[in-house]
Parts: structure tokens; sequence; C-alpha cells
């Protein structure tokens, strides 16, 4: 089986060139390539032919394929499901703001956690991402909408804490200067509470902004919603977030969905002021984006207004996430929830319904193409 090339470190890339008997900068030549989006050796053009033979015979290049592509009509934001070289499917949302473009990615097909209110879970986990595939995702967002990513957020399918290593190496490739070079502290990570890797990335210290999927500050609430906190509840996480704050001196940002009759009364809005006290916390409050599987509805417009002026009256910022891409399927696992419940087909823009078994052949299909 070919090595991911992509996934590799440009120090370790220079190691594995030095074993083939190549000279560093040969290594420096493909990394710039492979971060400027090459799909294949042939397109390395300073290259020798035999030296791309040879690493074409050794390495595989990771290279997604846009299965399907939305734009919204309102405020430009576009949606991809992104196609990976085993025939699963990702997405990856592309936000426009006057600060810079953002790409929201990715970090597993599937998730594992479970949560009540989203639709990336619903078909648990298939399997984790490769570093490469992460970073395509950023990668391949800028060059098929022509915006420059100057912002990340690791927020899509999966829960990137359940993904440490490969996102550590993520992180690491995307912030290269030979490469994208986005800095840490233009990336997000969202997290649903992982309390042991959420201390294992304080040890980093990375300037990256680490955002905890908070949703309710009481643990009965939030046992109902998020099946993690019947492993680490509120207060776990929360001394685990305060401990962040202190060795890395990073604000922490929590994720609060606006959920109505479930996490946006007053009482708990009071909890949650007390409860984030003293912890220079910012929150987010996010309207629910109606998923029909979860029978959850978003909070009113004066319940999400009155829950932000209470939060503010004790002190904590509290801001309302603008909504963006309302009219396509932008909130996260839709769009690859439609396909897998075979409401869409790949290509073209007529929805036909599709069997599983049809799904399943055109999937080995494309495995035979990729082999070939």
């Amino acid at each position: 089986m070919k090595e991911d090339l992509k996934s590799m470190t440009l120090a370790e890339m220079e190691a594995a060139f030095a074993a083939l008997g190549e000279p560093k900068f040969r290594a420096k030549q493909v990394f710039v390539w492979l971060h400027k989006g090459a799909r294949s050796f042939d397109e390395m053009t300073n290259l020798s032919k035999s030296l791309r033979a040879k690493l074409d015979s050794l390495y595989d290049i990771t290279a997604p394929e846009v299965a399907r592509k939305q734009v919204s009509q309102k405020d430009g934001t576009i949606k991809y499901l992104w196609r990976l070289s085993d025939g699963n499917c990702v997405e990856s949302v592309v936000m426009q703001y006057h600060h810079g473009n953002t790409v929201c990615i990715s970090s597993e097909v599937g998730c594992l956690m479970g949560c009540k209110f989203c639709a990336s879970t619903l078909g648990g986990l298939v399997r984790r991402l490769r570093p490469s595939e992460l970073l395509d995702q950023v990668l391949f967002s800028q060059i098929d909408s022509g915006l420059p990513i100057s912002n990340i957020v690791l927020m899509g399918i999966g829960e990137p804490l359940d993904n440490f290593d490969a996102v550590l190496r993520f992180l690491e490739l995307v912030n290269s200067p030979d490469g994208m070079n986005i800095g840490m502290r233009h990336i997000s990570l969202s997290t649903c509470g992982l309390v042991d890797k959420i201390k294992l990335l304080a040890e980093k210290k990375l300037q990256l902004t680490l955002s905890v999927s908070l949703h309710s500050p009481d643990n009965e609430s939030r046992n109902k919603i998020m099946p993690i906190n019947k492993r680490w509840n509120v207060e776990e996480v929360l001394a685990a977030c305060k401990e962040y704050y202190e060795i890395t001196g990073r604000r922490v940002s929590f994720e609060y969905t606006m959920i109505s009759g479930v996490s946006d009364s007053p009482e708990q809005a009071e909890l949650l002021a007390k409860k984030l006290s003293g912890m220079g916390a910012h929150v987010n409050m996010i309207p629910l984006n109606d998923v029909e599987e979860t029978g959850l509805h978003t909070s009113s417009r004066e319940a999400i207004a009155r829950f932000q002026s209470i939060l503010q009256a004790h002190g904590i910022t509290a801001t309302v996430r603008r909504t963006l891409g309302s009219d396509i399927d932008a909130s996260c696992g839709q769009l690859r929830r439609k396909f897998e419940k075979n409401d869409i087909v790949l290509e073209g823009d007529v929805k036909v319904p599709v069997s599983r078994e049809r799904r399943q052949m055109a999937k080995e299909q494309f495995m035979i193409s990729r082999r070939r």
C-alpha cells in the first residue's frame, strides 16, 4: 500500500527523500506542490521524469472530488460535499465575513458522540480522517471557490479531539510557512468536552481558539442532549477549560445552541452566568438549525434575546451567531445526511431517489476507478 505523502511534515518528507538518495530541496519542492493543490506527480514539472515515476510508485496523493456544491443566493455561503478516495463523503462550508473568508471543515466521517440535535452523528462514526484529508478541505475549498481562506474552524462533521493525533498533524501542516501558512490565532477548534484531550491540548500551548460545545449549564438537561456528559459532566468540563485558560492564556469560547424548551430558560441563563463567572469566557449563542429526525426546534427570538441580556447583565460576553446559508444545507451533516438517505444524486441539479444498492455499486465502481 502506498504511503500518504501529503500527511508528512516537511522534516519527515526531507528524511524520506534522503533515504531515496534525493537532496532536501527536492522534498521542499514536492511539499510546496502538494500544498498548492497538485493532484499528481506529473504536475511537478521541476522534477525529473524519473523522480516523478519513482515517487508515484511509492506514494499516494490525496485529492477529494466535489460530489455536491451548494451556493447560497442570500449571502454567498458555499457548502461542499467532498467525495474521498474510498467513496465516503464529508462536508466543508466556506463563509464570507468582512474580516476574511472562513472554512468550516470536518474531522471525521460521521461522529461517535451522539449529540441529539446534530445531523452528523445520526449514522454513527464511519472512520477518522487523515491529516491530508483535513488539509484538502481547506486547500480545495480555496481553489474551487476562488476565495482566499484566512480562517479555519474545526466544527464540521466529527469530534476533532476524538481524532487527536491527526488533527495536531493537520494544524502543523496548515500552519507551515512553506504551505498555506494560516496562523494558529486564525484557527478555532470545537469540542463537545473530551476532558482528557482538552488537558493534552493545553500542554501543547497552541495559540488557537478552543470552542467548547456546552449547550446546557446543568447536568440533567445536558445528559439528555449530549451523551458525553455522562462521561465528563459540566463541572469537569468547566474545570478543564479553566485549566486550559490558565496554561495557555487563551480565552475559551462556549458554543451554546438555543433549543426551545431544552436550553433556553431564564434559570439556565442565570446558572450559566454563575458557572462562567471569572473565566473571561465568551458565549456564542447558536439558533438551532432544525434537523427533521431530532424533533427539536430553535428558540424564539424573544427567548434568545432574553437569554443574552441575562448573561450580559452578569458581565458575560454573549453574542448570537449570524445565520449563514439558511437557503442551503449549510448546517453540520445536513447535506451528507440527505445523500445517505438517498434524497439526492451526486451529479447534476435534479434530485432523483437512489437505492442503497445502486449507491453501493457506484461506490465500488469509484474505488475501482481510483485503483487504475
